[in-house]
């Protein structure tokens, strides 16, 4: 997959990403320097070593986390500069989650559970279930609307837990292992799901993941080595 960014395009920004954890009298840094701009509609793969510190980054620049130094920039805000309740809104306004494990409410219908972000937004019942049917219809589980989790395949939680991430029309949605967890037929099938969405709704996807084939049908592979990021892979002598 080709395509070409412009810097002027760019949805997601974060300049000098440094994180470090304190292990008693031991300073770890994790990030150390991290640079990285995200283009509308643009894919991008983040692959590493397990330990490198990938979930760290994908938590930084979706404000989850914040960092030790510099600084994440969603919409051109700053995110280090909004309190909790203000990153919360951002967050649900702009941008949309997935994570190896589906993390769906299991009392809840696939309806239920794609609806829940539109209510935190404080969309009236009545509009929430119109788009929470139509994104649910685009992922192929129209006739799956009525069932809980348990109810349903692995891959018809991951795709319930995609649109979910896209029912508020987000930005930018970020991955984690949104793959991990499934066969390979599965994750084939979620992958070309994920592709067909970018299409059509031009939402730039940033993943986190250790499946080849999914990282190199993204627009660019970065690297996470040594706490920062290259687009090619350094070869230890």
């Amino acid at each position: 997959m080709t395509a070409t960014f412009h810097s002027s395009d760019a949805v997601l920004r974060c300049k000098d990403l440094v994180k470090i954890y304190k292990q008693g009298p031991l300073e770890v840094r994790v990030l150390d320097g991290v640079n990285l701009t995200i283009a509308a509609g643009e894919t991008v793969a983040i692959v590493g070593a397990s330990g490198a510190g990938k979930s760290t980054l994908l938590n930084l620049l979706g404000g989850l986390d914040l960092p030790t130094s510099g600084e994440v920039f969603l919409q051109g805000k700053a995110l280090t500069k909004l309190n909790e309740r203000e990153r919360g809104r951002l967050r649900n306004q702009f941008m949309g989650f997935v994570y190896q494990f589906h993390h769906l409410l299991p009392e809840f219908s696939a309806l239920e559970n794609v609806m829940m972000p539109l209510f935190i937004g404080k969309v009236g019942r009545s509009e929430a279930k119109q788009r929470a049917l139509a994104i649910l219809e685009q992922v192929g589980l129209a006739a799956r609307v009525g069932h809980k989790p348990a109810e349903l395949s692995g891959g018809e939680r991951q795709r319930v837990a995609i649109a979910r991430a896209l029912v508020t029309n987000p930005s930018c949605v970020f991955m984690d292992e949104p793959t991990g967890n499934l066969d390979t037929r599965t994750a084939q099938s979620v992958q070309a799901l994920m592709m067909s969405l970018n299409e059509q709704l031009s939402t730039s996807f940033v993943i986190v993941t250790h499946d080849e084939h999914l990282a190199q049908s993204m627009d660019r592979t970065l690297y996470l080595s040594d706490g920062r990021l290259n687009s090619q892979l350094s070869v230890e002598p």
